[in-house]
């Protein structure tokens, strides 16, 4: 199993010859790769697990992930206040 976070591409660059994109996740931005989503572009939402972007999304699958994400946290009763990023 493996947990994929939305977030929404800033700018691409090519560093070492890789496709890496700045990534905003709720105000965060980081570095993540695109190797595996070539045909992501500036303004897309990709799915990012472990630093590398596994696939393009559209707005409305952030969305829905997020708020998912959100209502499983929520639902924990030890930390009921996470930090996840808001819907976009």
């Amino acid at each position: 199993m493996c947990l994929g976070i939305p977030g929404k591409v800033l700018e691409i660059k090519l560093q070492n010859d890789v496709p890496m994109g700045r990534v905003e996740f709720g105000g965060i931005v980081k570095d993540v790769c695109l190797a595996y989503t070539p045909e992501a572009a500036a303004g897309d939402y990709v799915l990012v697990h472990v630093g590398f972007a596994i696939s393009v999304i559209d707005q409305s699958e952030a969305a829905e992930t997020l708020a998912f994400i959100r209502e499983i946290a929520q639902s924990d009763p030890v930390s009921p206040n996470p930090r996840i990023p808001e819907p976009p």
